[in-house]
């Protein structure tokens, strides 16, 4: 008799969720990111400093590779016993790896610019309760 009342009552299901007070709401106002949206001076002002610190970083590397490479023909004025097997070396060997470390400065250089760029856009205030935000966690049961 217990199972047939068992059987007739519909199983009763707790439906559970984040509290009404942790849960997040958009912030009303992310003033960097909408004055760049918005196009405002100060908005242009914050790309266009984003993009002179790009140009300078990209100058550097053009300057480093101009002058790495603008001073390889001054191999060419040693005498040609002594010239000969250095410029091989200098084209075959040194060049490669150096352009190699000077490009790979500029996109380290660049990435580190976009994240100050970005850092200095987003709200410091997004990260601050967000649940998926990375940080040190509390030791379960103190």
């Amino acid at each position: 008799m217990a199972e047939e009342q068992q059987a007739s009552q519909p199983r009763r299901e707790v439906v559970t969720g984040v509290p009404r007070g942790t849960r997040r709401r958009p912030p009303a106002h992310t003033p960097a990111r909408s004055e760049i949206s918005e196009q405002t001076t100060l908005g242009e002002t914050y790309v266009r400093a984003l993009m002179r610190t790009q140009l300078r970083s990209a100058l550097a590397a053009l300057a480093a590779l101009t002058l790495l490479l603008g001073l390889l023909p001054t191999a060419f004025l040693l005498p040609r016993s002594t010239s000969g097997p250095l410029v091989w070396v200098a084209l075959g060997l040194v060049v490669y790896p150096v352009m190699w470390l000077v490009a790979r400065w500029y996109v380290n250089r660049a990435e580190r610019n976009e994240a100050d760029f970005t850092g200095l856009v987003t709200d410091p205030a997004d990260g601050i309760d967000a649940p998926d935000a990375p940080g040190p966690t509390a030791p379960a049961g103190r």
